[in-house]
């Protein structure tokens, strides 16, 4: 009886104190030596995706544990640069083959694949945002995005809709529209034109841009974006910031009020958020690719 009573002091007594505290997420994330990441996304939990650039290979990890293993294998013809998840489904841009592809995050099935650009001249498939009702890719080679219609399930059409981009956005020489993504409502898409370092306002429906006016400011090298209530994160790749633009309630406007940086900063491309933490992607595009060469994915405060 004694020893029962002990016991149960003893348990009431832990059961009263502070949790204690669950250990940090790792700051930095390995990815596969040789992998050549540029996009990333988070899905359910703290479950995070990244993309290979030469192989179209999709690795699925854990934020919480820094570990995870290859969920879609590499494939001839196929490339990953922007990804997104939603609804169990991972939306990947092709990059320069002009393509796009939707898997299973579960199993890493192809669920389909979809040609975007078509005819003669460059193309570079770069980023994807998804909403309610449609998936956008930008081609940074040409004065369009391409549009995915999904059902109300998530499940996406049978073939894209590719809209000219009208109004203030203009193509220029390197490259131009990159990071997208979209306010809440899916009413709204906003993107970055890299070689110029302008934001853009676009009518998801018609193309339409408007220019965001940023009082002067460029963001050039913008790659990719992050839209948090009316703070905007801007990557800017070879200059190892990311920038932030808090949006006027209209999205006409904005003010870049801060820049965040970090010692692990080695080209990063593209972000997701999970928690307080962003989550960034060394692309590392000043060092030359090989086989073993390490990658990385960052975590920073916000």
């Amino acid at each position: 009886m004694r020893l029962f009573v002990a016991i149960s002091v003893l348990v009431t007594a832990l059961a009263t104190q502070p949790a204690l505290a669950q250990a940090p997420f790792p700051g930095t994330i390995a990815l596969p030596n040789g992998w050549q990441p540029e996009g990333i996304a988070v899905g359910d939990g703290s479950t995070f995706y990244a993309g290979s650039i030469p192989t179209g290979a999709v690795y699925r990890g854990d934020l919480r544990t820094g570990t995870g293993s290859i969920l879609v294998q590499g494939a001839s013809g196929r490339s990953a640069t922007g990804l997104k998840y939603d609804r169990g489904r991972l939306f990947v841009s092709g990059a320069a083959t002009g393509k796009a592809f939707v898997y299973s995050a579960s199993t890493g099935a192809l669920i389909r694949e979809y040609q975007l650009a078509t005819g003669a001249g460059p193309t570079f498939v770069n980023d994807v945002v998804v909403t309610k009702d449609a998936a956008y890719f930008t081609d940074s080679n040409r004065a369009v995005i391409y549009k995915l219609v999904l059902a109300g399930d998530g499940t996406p059409a049978a073939a894209a809709q590719r809209l000219s981009l009208s109004g203030d956005f203009q193509l220029t020489g390197g490259f131009n529209l990159n990071g997208i993504e979209a306010t809440p409502n899916g009413k709204v898409l906003i993107a970055v034109q890299t070689s110029t370092g302008k934001l853009f306002r676009i009518d998801p429906n018609t193309g339409a841009t408007r220019l965001v006016d940023l009082g002067g400011a460029t963001l050039t090298n913008g790659d990719g974006i992050l839209l948090q209530g009316k703070s905007l994160f801007v990557v800017q790749n070879v200059d190892n910031r990311i920038a932030v633009v808090q949006l006027a309630p209209d999205l006409s406007s904005g003010t870049v009020s801060a820049a965040i940086t970090s010692q692990g900063f080695d080209v990063p491309t593209t972000l997701a958020r999970f928690g307080s933490s962003l989550y960034a992607v060394d692309a590392r595009f000043s060092t030359p690719p090989t086989p073993t060469t390490p990658y990385s994915i960052v975590q920073v405060r916000r």
